[in-house]
């Protein structure tokens, strides 16, 4: 195949690491499920296999094209996002370090930070990802070892200046990680902006079909990417076979399912906004958007993800993710489908009481791949 570097999104997202299968010419990487594999001798392994924990063909192909559409030199499969998250958090941090996160962090990023990392000994302080200047007085000197930023972020949309504080993370001594969920690689590219690592849950835009849980990781850095896959091996979380080939299935329509999901959310953007019953549209494709001028700069287009606040609050918010009929109810995000969800009782339950409590009034769309003018009509009669 042509150099990986020469190749468009589209192309390394059909290509990279799928090449035929060389014993029967199958376009599509096979199956590997299998556990353990003959050795040619005690330890002499067959292509390098041996146990499926430590490696799989199947899988191997997924962290290829992992790699190639982040624009990366390595990429790592894991079982879920947030094993991926754990895996680079306890690799790169020791008892006693600290970590800037999110002020609006998604809430199994916060439950693990604050409730399990927490009491293996790790600090955390929350920071607008916004504020370079304030992600900057967040830093801890000495301690800080990761700044650990989502953009857009889970559930407010807001969005970081990735560049901006790759400076700051690295003037520190620190990494900066990008969890490039709501973007996806198609819109969005982390490493080329100054980025340490990338990590995504593969469950939702990559995956893209809500079958099935995984995650990533994406490193450019060599000395990292030889210390997490030692840790993917020792600790575990890996992903099956069958899962690594659902997403490898799902990467191949990213481009053009993401171009329909963009399409879609700026209609029912336009709808949201000009609607009396809401008072506040999130969604970095608009002008007044904080964040606008940012992802402009670095985001080829806006997304998928729409949130709103709706006029009555709490109350008012939980009716309207009652009464829709096209969009379900129903957390995760990314799927061909849409979904509507209220965060504050929902994804990001495990927040409330904490700085990082998002609105009651908030409601959460991950808008699908359906007729754009089928979901705006489902929307205004929900909000009725």
């Amino acid at each position: 195949m042509t150099d990986d570097r020469a190749l468009g999104f589209e192309s390394l997202a059909i290509h990279a690491g799928q090449e035929p299968d060389p014993l029967t010419g199958a376009v599509v990487p096979p199956i590997y499920q299998v556990s353990t594999y003959a050795q040619d001798g005690v330890g002499g392994l067959r292509n390098g296999y041996e146990y499926s924990r430590s490696g799989n063909p199947t899988r191997a192909a997924l962290q290829e094209c992992l790699a190639a559409i982040e624009g990366g030199t390595t990429g790592l499969a894991y079982a879920s996002g947030l094993a991926a998250e754990d895996n680079l958090l306890r690799t790169v941090c020791r008892p006693g370090d600290h970590v800037v996160i999110p002020n609006d962090a998604y809430g199994g990023t916060f439950r693990l930070v604050s409730k399990v990392l927490g009491p293996w000994g790790l600090d955390y302080t929350p920071a607008p990802v916004t504020d370079a200047e304030a992600v900057a007085a967040a830093i801890v000197p000495g301690r800080t070892k990761v700044v650990w930023i989502e953009t857009p972020t889970n559930p407010l949309l807001a969005v970081a200046d990735i560049a901006a504080l790759a400076d700051v993370a690295h003037a520190a001594g620190a990494i900066l990680v990008v969890d490039n969920t709501f973007a996806s690689p198609y819109l969005q590219q982390p490493l080329a902006l100054g980025a340490d690592v990338v990590m995504h849950s593969t469950t939702k835009y990559l995956g893209g079909h809500s079958d099935v849980i995984g995650g990533a990781l994406v490193t450019s850095d060599p000395e990292l990417a030889e210390q997490l896959t030692y840790h993917q091996n020792a600790m575990g979380a890996v992903p099956g076979p069958f899962d690594s080939w659902l997403v490898l299935r799902g990467i191949k329509t990213l481009g053009v399912r993401m171009d329909r999901h963009c399409a879609n959310a700026h209609a029912v953007v336009d709808m949201l906004t000009a609607h009396p019953k809401v008072h506040a549209v999130l969604y970095p494709g608009l002008p007044g958007h904080p964040g606008h001028e940012a992802a402009v700069k670095q985001m080829r287009d806006f997304g998928g993800m729409v949130s709103f606040r709706v006029t009555g609050g709490e109350a008012a918010a939980l009716e309207v993710c009652s009464r829709t009929k096209l969009f379900t109810l129903g957390e995760s995000l990314g799927g061909v489908e849409s979904l509507i969800e209220h965060p504050h009782r929902m994804t990001h339950a495990s927040a409330a009481g904490s700085p990082l409590e998002v609105f009651d009034d908030l409601v959460r769309l991950s808008v699908g791949i359906e007729t754009a003018n089928d979901l705006v009509a489902d929307l205004e009669q929900a909000l009725g």
